[in-house]
């Protein structure tokens, strides 16, 4: 989370606490209060993506139709859009209450709650148009709470050190959603149907609202290009749309485009098979139950020990070795998804893939939020970290669109298994640009360093 200057990133630095001192700080309220914000980030995300192509598989929708969805979640890879306005202004009334932070969170908070309840309300059955729209209300809303959740957790934390226990803290709690929206809502939705899980989803959002409440607003780490002149004239247009962007290449100059290039590519094997993921379970004949049951317990194990294991890598190996690792086992778990469409294949390994997928997703998750969270600066808080997370989000989720398409042109040739498998081996090698790109910048970063010892 360091500030701009002319040095090199401050990555550089990695600060090795002692375990005394990361259980007392666990126990302090901002990190409390950033778990839960982390769920409040994560409940919606699924629900809009990945969990909603299960029920539309369960009502008949085609791949193709459930691939082009997906492109509801494009509005996390816009939200850069709108980043500055949250970066500049108070949210309407709830701003003076709360302050600019806070009002915005609970703003968003609840128009995520009343989009989930119209989807839970209308349901596929009145037609994907409809069911559509309040997706893309609780997407909208969703992108609009990470941008001031995410400025929150960099503004809010004290030193470095701090910042990588709130990063770690907000990756548990969004984990801890993805599980609920991932896992647990496929065993309410077998036993109760999918409208009444999605009304239940909605009301879990009162734990971020009562985060929010309970969070105090950061003081204002702000300068006078930030805060000098107001939104509306010529000037503070500027500062505020424009003036984040020219301060973060003025930061890290000609490897400003090489940073934004590979955090873009480092996901994509993630979002392309997203998509697919669920459809895939429901037409191998695996049961929600059994889905719900396996991502309840390997899934989460390996999810936390990816979490842990990526938290201690950027500590102590720093954040380029821990990005490359997470770049070769993030392609590898996504193409080990091909074995479960081969004959005869044993039950126990759907519960090994789908630990290796969490492991690996949860540990690249840990090291690329932090490095993410490094390359901002105060200030222009909200909106570089909307740049760099709209970056790394924006080709994944406009590629994920044509999942469906792609394994139903697949299914003439290969047959539905056959394409399934192609996808998702497909899928994982197009990781392989990210994995060039961090060893490029590594190796930028060791020359920059030995310039400045």
């Amino acid at each position: 989370m360091s500030q701009p200057d002319d040095t090199p990133p401050p990555q550089a630095a990695k600060p090795r606490p002692r375990a005394q001192q990361v259980l007392t700080a666990i126990r302090r309220p901002k990190v409390a209060v950033m778990l839960a914000l982390g769920f409040s980030s994560g409940l919606p995300f699924l629900l809009t993506g990945n969990t909603l192509g299960y029920w539309l598989r369960d009502e008949g929708t085609s791949l193709k139709a459930i691939g082009f969805l997906s492109w509801v979640g494009l509005a996390y890879s816009l939200k850069l859009l709108w980043a500055p306005m949250m970066d500049r202004l108070d949210a309407p009334i709830l701003g003076r209450w709360l302050g600019r932070r806070r009002g915005w969170m609970v703003l968003a908070q609840v128009l995520v709650g009343l989009g989930l309840l119209g989807m839970a309300a209308i349901g596929p059955g009145a037609g994907l148009t409809p069911i559509g729209i309040f997706a893309v209300i609780v997407a909208f809303a969703s992108a609009s709470q990470d941008v001031v959740v995410d400025a929150w957790r960099i503004e809010a934390a004290a030193t470095s050190e701090e910042l990588g226990l709130l990063s770690s803290a907000y990756q548990l709690g969004y984990r801890a959603a993805l599980l609920v929206t991932d896992a647990l809502i496929l065993a309410v939705a077998a036993r109760l149907g999918w409208s009444l899980s999605y009304g239940m989803a909605a009301a879990c959002m009162a734990v971020g609202l009562l985060a929010t409440l309970k969070a105090q607003e950061p003081l204002r780490m702000t300068d006078t290009r930030a805060e000098g002149a107001p939104l509306w004239t010529p000037r503070g247009f500027f500062d505020a749309v424009v003036g984040p962007f020219i301060d973060f290449f003025r930061t890290h100059r000609e490897l400003g485009v090489l940073m934004l290039a590979a955090v873009a590519l480092y996901r994509i094997p993630d979002f392309v098979m997203g998509p697919m993921a669920n459809p895939f379970y429901h037409d191998l004949g695996i049961t929600k139950d059994m889905v719900a049951a396996v991502r309840g317990s390997v899934g989460l194990i390996a999810a936390l020990a990816g979490i842990t294991v990526g938290g201690i890598s950027a500590v102590r190996l720093g954040f380029f070795p821990t990005l490359i690792i997470g770049a070769i086992l993030q392609p590898l778990a996504v193409a080990s998804f091909a074995l479960l469409s081969l004959p005869g294949v044993h039950p126990g390994l759907f519960g090994a893939i789908m630990a290796a997928d969490n492991f690996a997703m949860s540990y690249a998750g840990v090291a690329l939020v932090a490095y993410m969270s490094s390359l901002t600066g105060l200030g222009y808080t909200a909106t570089q970290y909307a740049l760099l997370s709209s970056t790394y989000a924006l080709l994944g989720k406009f590629l994920k669109g044509f999942s469906g398409a792609v394994v139903e042109s697949l299914t003439l040739s290969h047959g539905l298994m056959g394409a399934y498998g192609l996808f998702f081996v497909g899928a994982g090698l197009i990781g392989a640009p990210a994995l060039v790109m961090f060893l490029i910048l590594a190796r930028a970063h060791a020359r920059l360093e030995a310039r400045s010892a």
